[in-house]
């Protein structure tokens, strides 16, 4: 049950987030990783509840990942209380830590508007899934040590993963 309540927990808040940042052409959040390592995210979720705070354009089009984290971040921490509490390059990499981008943007969806429509919620459901090696798979490709060096690399987790076997 707890499984099930974090999926349900996080399909919500990627259903707000997307909501939230469905007027921004630039942005598409499809994941707590890869989709905010660029600074848009976060900067467009802020934007979007609380347009007055900055100037989306000149955020948007001037300024580097690195920048852009560290100005939404700024943002959060002056104007709506939230610590700075992610570095803006851990979260400008390749794959960002999941459960820290989860933990931040839930901070932002405690204090910023919560509503969520059921086709918000719809549409995370049809969203494609990252491939997932079930148990029985990695037993397969484990037992293949025994005989040869493997090598693959392919997602996990909805993130870039490299494992060798």
């Amino acid at each position: 049950m707890a499984g099930l309540q974090q999926t349900n927990s996080e399909m919500i808040l990627l259903s707000w987030v997307r909501q939230s940042t469905r007027n921004y052409p630039q942005v598409s959040v499809t994941n707590f990783t890869t989709s905010w390592s660029d600074g848009l995210a976060f900067n467009a979720l802020l934007h979007s509840h609380r347009p007055d705070l900055f100037d989306w354009n000149a955020v948007a089009s001037q300024q580097s990942p690195v920048q852009r984290l560290d100005h939404a971040f700024n943002i959060a921490r002056q104007h709506l209380g939230i610590e700075k509490l992610l570095d803006p390059e851990d979260v400008a990499t390749a794959c960002p830590d999941k459960k820290s981008i989860l933990m931040y943007v839930t901070s932002l969806f405690q204090v910023l508007p919560q509503q969520v429509t059921m086709e918000a919620i719809r549409e995370v459901e049809m969203l494609p899934r990252h491939s997932r090696v079930t148990r029985e798979e990695h037993m397969e490709v484990h037992q293949q040590h025994f005989s040869q060096e493997v090598s693959f690399t392919f997602p996990l987790s909805s993130c870039c993963s490299k494992i060798f076997f």
